[in-house]
């Protein structure tokens, strides 16, 4: 059962969506929500069908306060590795935010301090708090977007349907047709692979 966070400061949620993904961005979402935001449809996003997900994405950017949604591009994720590439998309999804927040909670357990704002990291705080949830759907459902364009100028590794995640179809394209200039050199791309040849 979802809940308000417990405090009287302003909170904040944050989340991001496509860290394991062998392509694209990692995207980072930060939302403050009214006091009284309910919804019996939101949860993570991972447990949440496509249909409710952009339905609620829908009703998250009309109740929110406010929000913010960053994506870290594959050369950034590549240059300082996708934890910090995570944590900078929440630092810039939490800039883009047009109420500083006084409170942050955040997805997981990582998490560098922002702007001397005290956070508080929750392990699967996805499924635990209204804030998070709503931040995880909207990360969800931006870099889902991002991932469906991209696919029309690369079609051959699917990722309207696989939006870059390491799936056997993803990986025998990679196999088959090679890296794109949205890959993540840095990943692991293949099993077998020793050196990626560049």
């Amino acid at each position: 059962m979802l809940r308000r966070f417990k405090s009287e400061k302003l909170t904040a949620g944050t989340d991001e969506a496509g860290r394991g993904c062998l392509a694209g961005p990692v995207t980072a979402a930060a939302v403050l929500l009214p006091d009284n935001f309910r919804h019996r449809l939101l949860n993570d996003s991972k447990k949440t069908s496509l249909q409710n997900r952009n339905f609620l994405r829908t009703e998250i950017e009309k109740k929110a306060v406010c929000f913010g949604v960053s994506h870290i591009s594959m050369e950034e994720i590549d240059k300082i590795n996708i934890l910090n590439a995570s944590i900078l998309g929440m630092h810039q999804a939490l800039e883009k935010l047009s109420s500083c927040p006084e409170y942050i909670i955040v997805d997981g357990n990582k998490f560098n301090t922002y702007k001397d704002v005290p956070h508080e990291c929750i392990i699967k705080g996805d499924g635990k708090y209204f804030s998070i949830a709503a931040a995880s759907i909207l990360a969800k459902t931006y870099r889902d977007e991002y991932m469906e364009k991209i696919h029309e100028e690369f079609p051959m590794y699917n990722w309207k349907q696989n939006k870059g995640y390491p799936t056997r179809e993803h990986r025998e394209a990679i196999r088959e047709f090679g890296i794109t200039k949205y890959h993540r050199k840095s990943f692991r791309l293949l099993p077998e692979q020793l050196e990626l040849a560049l």
